[in-house]
């Protein structure tokens, strides 16, 4: 027997639109920021970020790509390209021979201070300012909740 699906209701479908839209529009809007003034692509600049905030500027690749929401195969084409950039490196791991680790680069890490006050001006101008306190709060449980669901890393 085949049951009718939960149709959104209009004030669901206008959250789920306003989402679906808007956070396009502010990731579009932040990597156009970050290409224009530095070069860098929005994923690019979220990778280096990872590995900065890393012990020795290194972490797994397959953890990386759980960090960045990516898949291994994607994470891998990115990681070359940014490898060809001076950006990163690849480097064996030590506790695993088996193990690969991206490493940030002093190039990278340049690239990164660079381009960071760029992007913390853009997430300010185009989202965190438009909130309330209690709106950002909202929105990190929500979203802190929707991770916990989904995440299989």
């Amino acid at each position: 027997m085949r049951t009718e699906p939960r149709w959104l209701l209009p004030d669901e479908m206008r959250a789920w639109r306003a989402y679906v839209i808007g956070s396009e529009l502010l990731r579009q809007q932040l990597n156009r920021e970050l290409q224009d003034k530095h070069g860098l692509a929005l994923p690019d600049y979220e990778v280096l970020v990872r590995l900065s905030e890393c012990e020795n500027g290194q972490m797994r690749m397959s953890q990386l790509a759980g960090q960045v929401a990516s898949s291994k195969s994607r994470l891998s084409h990115q990681i070359s390209r940014l490898e060809k950039a001076a950006l990163v490196r690849r480097v064996d791991c030590a506790e695993d021979a088996r193990g690969v680790v991206a490493e940030i680069t002093p190039r990278g890490q340049e690239a990164l201070t660079a381009a960071a006050p760029t992007h913390v001006e853009g997430v300010r101008a185009h989202l965190v300012d438009l909130m309330t306190p209690e709106e950002q709060e909202v929105i990190a449980a929500v979203f802190e909740r929707v991770i916990a669901h989904l995440d299989t890393t």
